[in-house]
């Protein structure tokens, strides 16, 4: 049975606002009670500045808004890992130059501003010097000292028995503890099993440093992240990470309850929460720790669903009648909820908009959960004095059963106070080594030097008024309830809707969404009939032509051979069609477009079948296919208004009218590849219909029955018959095309070897001189230094390599790593090829999906047997046995240079090769003379050097810190140089101009009798 919570997410914000402000039952005298014990919490807070951490001090001078606050987080997150000195070097020189630091600051905050204010300053006046070589050691090892000093203000220890014993003194203070083991996202099963292992440890730590007779609330526990415990925790795999995550939590939780401790389990992304809570009320329900009160999870309140969670906790908890912990946080990740949700298309924010609407949820969840005292345990972890106020004001007259809790290094003065009243009060510390420690750590400096944040603020000159301002009256004062400068995901482009997306992770929509789409037998069952107009060579039952890379048994469509006769025919009537639909104006263009868009969207479940059954295109790639296509329509569509909904005058001499048109060129020839059968396909017709011209489209002969599909919707959205001509087939067909006299355009995308037989094809013709926009393929390829995070690369590297089983033009096929990173980064490599599955593309499961045909197989299997004769296999993943189709296993090869990879690799075949930081220059001129020009990435927080090798890099797209695959029409628009397209770039500001011709009308204004508005403009 899905949780009640299960889509409430996407709730709209105003209704999950008014639900939670009827619960909470607030009015102006709760507010006043809690203003008053606020402010003196406030006030007590102040007169204790000097017991502000170090980090606190420091941001309090150099804030994250300041480019010395940003400097030092991108030190903090990046230096200590940087293993070789010269990058280090770089880097610190970089950051330096950035801000003003000033030597003097150690006197007011301690080691760190010492190291930290005179280390910069001195950074900042010698490393462009003579001293600044000798004085590089120095000043390196002053940066790392200061940048380890960060690290230590918000871990504990980097050992479990480390962390017991600097927790001895906060212990006689009073404080409780709560130890969490750093370490989330595993990449590899070799991570999720270390990571269990510190588990285990700490879990045997302490529990022998316990007294097993005191009930896990008065004692120290542990806290544990799911995302730790196996490295594909996410919805796709459920079926496997489900299971092996209630085995793992339980048997952490037997060692928990053997010890009698605490333990709970960390909230992560919105997106992991279903499978939280199936993973966590399993295990709750085990009779096996029926007496542990000690079983926990973290709820963070900027989630929508967090107020329904808390029944759904209580529920469980009276069924099993067991105790259940509940750490109350407001939510870590929300910047990462927004970008993801607006990525995504989501129908809205798995999360909060406004902070007020958080501290709004965050109370509401309080008062239930006090409300359930005794089957669930409250845990409220927080920083601000209001809120801590307001729990107070909501738990009554009874202040028992339920706690407080800070993050080490965070909020000492106010829980001091806690402390001082007899409440308890634990202390969350994470435990680890630096290098697990980068995740947490930036989220924490963020945290301090947000400008929205209660600890940020109160260190500053904030009115203690505005600081405890009450954010239940201001949630119901603010119109409108959600934040009006943060829009919807469909709302995120000026001036046209963004791509609706769904929402995988909840289970509901996508088991709804998986009903309906129509099994393969659905095309084969029903006809499809041909659109007659003299021009559509297209009829089930004909010759078989045609089958889908799983190797079903039939093919979709099958089409007849196509004559001259026909394609003659087919140009007659296109020139036809250009007649009328060039004469329509561009918002009649626009609004065709528009509705294919809609038309589009309507049909996913249909059109994921389709792309499914005869591209092979896993659940994923055809949503984002998809949405790629409605966004061209309604890019194009508003991008044509603009440029051809009427002429641009020009400036010139005063009484003379120069007016500039932009109109249709005749009839363009669209040929299309197998790899995109939708989305470029639809986006070259798009551009060529708003432009004003009709359009003979080929599609690729592996995927015809997505085309027809595609046109028929175009048709149905408005399109004239005659406008748009389908001529599935094999490359004669497009050649036969591309040579016909009445060609007034040509769009190919494909291989570079037929754009050039097009390119000489169109030169030789004696007819006019048209324009060919080719978009090809590419050598692209990815340099990593080692100042980058070699677990996001390892990311980055899997979609961008082996993502649609590597057959996109904007794949990538050479990986460049510096040495002194390349062994850590190919073992995570190694283990995350091993994690992919490979398979049925309409198992929601499966990550790679067979390549396109028989041919293409064996070209792969080809090289692989070239490769074997010099190259080293470094790793692969898994080809299950008895898959029916054209698989081949994802695989990385490491070789000696990019000369041994004379052209492009269209598959899953990644090349690896190592480089010394050097020689960045030459391997950078190396990739340039490949002559290709598509696209190329860049791993490296040198923000310097980042700039220089873009623009060096002769590449159309240049992706940094991120894949190199997904351009997102309008704002990453898509094409090559040299042997990898002409350009324009699709999806961009000036692909429309290619497909138009251009017009001037000068008009000499005066002819007829003087310039009368020269006249009258004159000034008495």
């Amino acid at each position: 049975m899905k949780p009640a919570f299960a889509t409430d997410h996407l709730r709209d914000e105003t209704a999950c606002v008014e639900t939670l402000q009827a619960s909470l039952q607030w009015d102006q005298n709760h507010a006043s009670l809690v203003a008053i014990q606020a402010g003196e919490f406030v006030r007590r807070i102040r007169e204790q500045k000097s017991s502000l951490s170090e980090i606190e001090t420091f941001l309090e001078q150099y804030p994250l808004s300041s480019a010395e606050g940003l400097a030092l987080m991108t030190l903090a997150e990046a230096l200590l890992r940087i293993p070789d000195s010269d990058t280090a070097d770089t880097l610190i020189a970089e950051k330096m130059a950035s801000g003003q630091w000033d030597s003097q600051s150690g006197s007011k905050g301690g080691g760190l501003m010492k190291l930290a204010g005179v280390g910069m300053n001195l950074a900042q006046k010698t490393l462009g010097s003579f001293l600044g070589d000798i004085g590089r050691p120095v000043i390196r090892k002053s940066m790392q000292e200061a940048i380890r000093r960060i690290g230590h203000q918000f871990v504990i220890g980097e050992t479990i028995k480390a962390a017991l014993s600097n927790a001895a003194s906060l212990e006689k203070k009073g404080f409780l503890m709560s130890y969490d083991m750093l370490g989330e996202g595993a990449r590899t099963a070799e991570d999720a099993e270390r990571y269990f292992d510190n588990y285990i440890a700490a879990c045997d730590a302490i529990g022998n440093a316990s007294d097993k007779s005191r009930p896990p609330q008065q004692k120290a526990g542990m806290s544990v992240k799911l995302s730790a415990l196996y490295p594909r925790y996410t919805w796709a795999q459920r079926d496997k990470c489900v299971p092996a995550l209630i085995e793992r939590l339980t048997l952490l939780c037997r060692r928990a309850a053997s010890y009698n401790i605490a333990l709970t389990v960390d909230a992560e992304e919105a997106d992991r929460l279903e499978l939280a809570w199936e993973i966590i009320s399993t295990v709750a329900a085990n009779s096996e720790f029926a007496d542990w009160k000690g079983f926990g999870m973290a709820v963070q309140a900027y989630d929508k669903r967090a107020f329904l969670l808390i029944d759904e906790v209580a529920a469980l908890a009276r069924q099993t009648g067991r105790t259940i912990q509940v750490r109350l946080v407001k939510g870590a990740y929300w910047d990462t909820e927004i970008k993801r949700a607006q990525i995504a298309g989501l129908p809205g924010y798995p999360v909060f908009t406004r902070k007020v609407n958080t501290d709004l949820s965050y109370l509401a969840c309080a008062r239930k959960l006090l409300a359930h005292r005794g089957p669930i345990y409250p845990m409220f972890a927080t920083h601000n004095a209001h809120t801590v106020a307001a729990v107070l004001e909501l738990a009554g007259t009874s202040k028992a059963g339920f706690e407080f809790q800070r993050l080490y290094g965070m909020g000492s003065a106010l829980h001091d106070q806690i402390i001082a009243m007899g409440l308890p009060s634990r202390i969350y510390a994470p435990t680890g080594s630096y290098e697990d420690l980068l995740p947490y750590l930036v989220r924490r400096m963020l945290e301090n030097g947000a400008n929205t944040s209660f600890v940020n603020k109160v260190r500053g000159e904030t009115e203690v008024q505005t600081l405890i301002a009450d954010p239940v009256l201001q949630a119901l004062a603010n119109e409108p309830k959600h934040q009006p400068n943060l829009p919807l995901p469909e709302d995120i482009y000026a001036n046209r809707s963004n791509s609706a997306g769904i929402d995988l992770s909840a289970s509901a929509t996508r088991e709804s969404l998986l009903e309906d789409i129509p099994a393969p037998t659905y095309w084969r069952e029903t006809a499809i009939t041909p659109i007659i107009d003299g021009a559509w060579p297209i009829k089930s039952g004909a010759q078989q032509t045609h089958f889908s890379p799983a190797a079903l048994s039939e093919p979709v469509v099958e089409v007849w051979d196509t004559t001259a006769d026909r394609i003659d025919n087919a140009f007659a009537t296109a020139r036809k069609g250009f007649a009328q639909w060039s004469k329509t104006t561009a918002a009649q263009r626009s609004l065709v477009l528009r509705k294919t868009a809609d038309l589009l969207e309507k049909n996913t479940a249909t059109l994921i079948g389709l792309l499914q059954h005869e591209g092979g295109k896993t659940l994923n790639d055809c949503i984002a296919e998809i949405r790629e296509a409605v966004d061209f329509c309604r890019y194009y569509a508003q991008e044509g208004e603009d440029l051809f909904g009427h002429g641009e005058t020009l400036p010139g001499p005063t009484g003379e009218e120069n007016i500039l048109s932009l109109s249709g060129r005749g009839v363009f020839v669209c040929i299309s590849p197998w790899n995109f059968p939708l989305a470029i396909f639809m986006g070259q017709i798009a551009a060529a219909l708003m432009a004003g011209n009709s359009v003979i489209a080929k599609p690729a002969e592996q995927t015809p029955a997505i085309a027809f599909e595609a046109v028929r919707l175009l048709i149905e959205a408005g399109l004239p018959h005659s406008v748009i001509t389908l001529l599935p087939g094999d490359g004669r067909i497009g050649a036969t095309l591309t040579a016909h006299k009445d060609v007034a355009g040509v769009a190919f995308t494909g291989s570079t070897e037929v754009a050039r037989l097009i390119n000489r094809t169109l030169a030789a013709k004696d007819s006019a001189i048209v324009p060919l926009i080719a978009e090809t393929g590419g050598q692209n390829a990815m340099l990593v230094d080692s100042s980058a995070l070699p677990e996001q690369v390892v990311d980055d590297v899997i979609l961008s390599a082996f993502g649609s089983a590597g057959q996109r033009c904007s794949a990538l096929r050479v990986l460049y790593l510096q040495d002194d990173i390349a062994d850590r980064t190919i073992k995570l490599l190694q283990g995350a090829l091993k994690e992919l599955v490979v398979g049925d593309p309409r198992k929601v499961e499966t990550d790679i999906g067979p390549v396109i045909d028989a041919d293409a197989l064996k070209a792969l299997n080809k090289h692989r047997e070239y490769l074997s004769g010099f190259a080293k296999l470094l790793g692969e993943a898994t080809l299950p046995q008895g898959l029916n189709g054209f698989y081949i296993a994802p695989s990385a090869y490491e070789i000696d240079s990019l000369s041994r990879i004379p052209h492009e690799v269209f598959g899953p075949i990644l090349h690896i090769i190592r480089y010394a930081a050097k020689d960045r220059a030459r391997i950078i001129e190396e990739i340039n003379t490949t002559a290709y020009g598509l696209t190329f990435g860049l791993h490296s927080r040198l923000q310097g050097e980042s700039e220089k090798t873009a623009q060096t890099v002769e590449a159309g797209n240049i992706y940094i810190n991120r894949s190199m695959i997904g351009a997102v029409v309008g704002v990453q628009p898509f094409g090559g140089r040299g042997l990898s397209g002409t350009g324009p770039k699709a999806g961009g500001p000036y692909y429309l101009h290619r497909f138009a011709n251009e017009k001037v009308v000068s008009t000499n204004t005066t002819a007829t009798g003087g310039n009368i508005a020269l006249l009258l403009s004159l000034e008495d």
